[in-house]
């Protein structure tokens, strides 16, 4: 297992009881089970502790912690008969950006999310979740089938941010997440989205602009990063701590502000800690937001969005 900085005390203690039971493995007759039990009941009680008051900086390392679902683990688990669809029709595919038809229980749904991928190998290959013009643009053009067919859409949202290349630039990254965000709002079929890591800037935005948005309990979704504001902000990156709070990207912070509309539970310790668990719960969010908008005609469909996203903030002000 991978542990973040703050989890390095959790990291000893649960090594310990690890080492304990495999030289009782190695010497049959050694009776450890005791001591490493009692090693087991200190590393719970201080995960609790750990995670019972996350800072706004520690859940953004949650959730970039490397071992939590990606959007690949939760199509495979989540969706029957997924059949993707790749490229742009213009110029490339994006690998950055999975999506294609896909059926959740026996409902057909179009399903879209940012991958980063799990190693080195597939990271490269995914760009980090980092999508540039043409994953965008690809994203529109299952969103327009899905408005010709009459199917639900189910976006994944995990990204830093869309990718800040000179050719993705060069190849119009500005228009094309404009583009995507528009596409959201004309859509005449229901929209949900869960964020289930990094919802990063206008790069999450354009697949977020949503009905309805769930997040993962140590998810984050902001504006820039933490590091990036601290660099614009104080000219110093290591102030990344300042920015997180000052941020509110908080799952707990945004439904307070009404930019999302629920919270999805994580194991203790976070999605990495029980992906079958986390897994499901999304599962059910999607379900219960799909449910909540079935039946609903196109124009209430696209009303209700436009009407989220302009009284967004207001919650929070008036509280």
């Amino acid at each position: 297992m991978n542990y973040l900085e703050f989890e390095k005390p959790l990291a000893e203690i649960e090594g310990k009881a690890e080492e304990l039971r495999r030289l009782a493995r190695a010497t049959p007759e050694m009776d450890v089970e005791r001591e490493a039990a009692a090693l087991d009941r200190k590393a719970e009680a201080l995960l609790k502790d750990l995670y019972k008051g996350l800072s706004p900086w520690r859940k953004c390392q949650v959730a970039r912690h490397p071992d939590r679902p990606h959007c690949k683990d939760y199509i495979e688990a989540l969706f029957s008969e997924f059949t993707p669809l790749a490229g742009d029709r213009n110029f490339a595919d994006d690998q950055a950006i999975m999506g294609g038809l896909a059926r959740i229980d026996d409902r057909a749904v179009v399903v879209i999310g940012q991958e980063k991928g799990h190693d080195t190998r597939s990271r490269l290959e995914r760009n980090f979740g980092m999508a540039r013009p043409e994953g965008y643009r690809k994203a529109i053009r299952l969103m327009d089938l899905a408005h010709r067919f009459n199917l639900p859409v189910v976006t994944l949202v995990d990204t830093p941010g869309a990718y800040p290349g000179k050719g993705a630039e060069e190849r119009g990254q500005a228009e094309a997440i404009a583009r995507c965000t528009q596409k959201c709002l004309e859509i005449g079929v229901p929209l949900v989205s869960v964020v289930i890591g990094e919802g990063g800037s206008g790069g999450a935005v354009a697949l977020a602009t949503a009905n309805r948005i769930a997040m993962l309990e140590h998810s984050v979704y902001s504006v820039i990063s933490p590091e990036g504001c601290a660099s614009i902000l104080w000219k110093d990156a290591e102030k990344m701590r300042e920015a997180a709070e000052a941020l509110r990207l908080t799952a707990q912070d945004l439904s307070k502000l009404g930019v999302i509309d629920r919270i999805i539970p994580e194991p203790m310790g976070g999605a990495q800690r029980d992906r079958a668990q986390t897994i499901a719960a999304v599962g059910t969010a999607i379900r219960a937001m799909l449910n909540e908008l079935s039946g609903r005609k196109p124009a209430a469909l696209v009303a209700d969005r436009r009407r989220k996203f302009l009284s967004m903030g207001a919650k929070g002000l008036a509280a």
